[in-house]
């Protein structure tokens, strides 16, 4: 017998499993939220109840299951998959790419960035050249992954001043991110990152220095001593796994020194 890629699909039951415990719920805690009785929803898991399409929905809401992984408990039940997953530069796309690309132009003179559910580069303004003319150009060859090129012995690390709280910061997103999805590409890149050398401390939990309210990303650049805060920006209700997944970060200056900076860099003539 031939074995198709349908028929190695993990079944819909083991993958619910996994999703209610990775939330760490009960059956009967995920039953009550859901509004089913717990009786049916372990004949969901063990395979004896064949639940409506409408019943995977409901369920995957309740675990905060991301678009992407819903098509496939759809799949696993046999039904098609309900969201997109629509190139970005796809006419379908345009009015949400117009409004990424105004987002980008209306930060300027301050970097900011546009990246996917594996932290891969899909759009920036011109004024991340201040991040990424610090990296080694081997680095900045697509795909280009951020915290890569963050976290790299060639990357931004020689050049952050407070890299062991700044990485620390970073891996903490990385790793609830992980924990969250279960992505294994995203665990693979949490493996790579760790195993980056620091000789600085790495605290386990963000404490504010004095005189800050967010954790700050200090960089030395030609001479000066830049700080940033950033603000991470999501669609607020996709129904496309594309946008679902999209980022915007946008980096702010946390001091008047990095607001010159800034403006300095806007004035360059293009290409410098």
């Amino acid at each position: 017998m031939t074995v198709t890629p349908t028929d190695r699909r993990p079944p819909l039951g083991d993958l619910l499993r996994t999703w209610r415990e990775r939330r760490r719920l009960s059956q009967l805690e995920l039953a009550n939220r859901a509004e089913v009785s717990a009786r049916h929803l372990s004949f969901i898991e063990t395979g004896r109840s064949r639940p409506s399409r409408e019943m995977i929905a409901q369920l995957a809401e309740r675990l905060e299951v991301p678009l992407r992984e819903r098509n496939r408990l759809l799949l696993a039940a046999g039904y098609a998959p309900a969201y997109g997953e629509t190139d970005l530069d796809a006419p379908e796309l345009a009015a949400a790419r117009d409004a990424v690309r105004r987002v980008l132009a209306g930060h300027e003179p301050y970097p900011a960035v546009v990246v996917d559910r594996r932290w891969q580069l899909l759009d920036a303004n011109p004024s991340l050249r201040l991040f990424t003319r610090l990296a080694a150009p081997d680095l900045l060859v697509p795909p280009v992954n951020v915290l890569r090129v963050s976290l790299h012995p060639e990357g931004l690390a020689p050049h952050i001043l407070n890299l062991g709280e700044w990485r620390s910061h970073l891996l903490g997103r990385l790793t609830r991110q992980v924990e969250l999805s279960g992505d294994v590409e995203l665990a693979g890149l949490l493996r790579e990152l760790r195993g980056y050398p620091c000789a600085q401390p790495e605290p386990v939990a963000d404490l504010p220095g004095p005189g800050e309210f967010v954790v700050p990303l200090r960089i030395r650049s030609a001479g000066r001593t830049l700080s940033f805060f950033s603000t991470v920006a999501t669609f607020g209700t996709p129904l496309d796994v594309t946008l679902a997944e999209l980022v915007i970060e946008s980096f702010y200056p946390a001091d008047r020194d990095t607001v010159a900076a800034l403006r300095a860099q806007a004035a360059e003539p293009a290409g410098d």
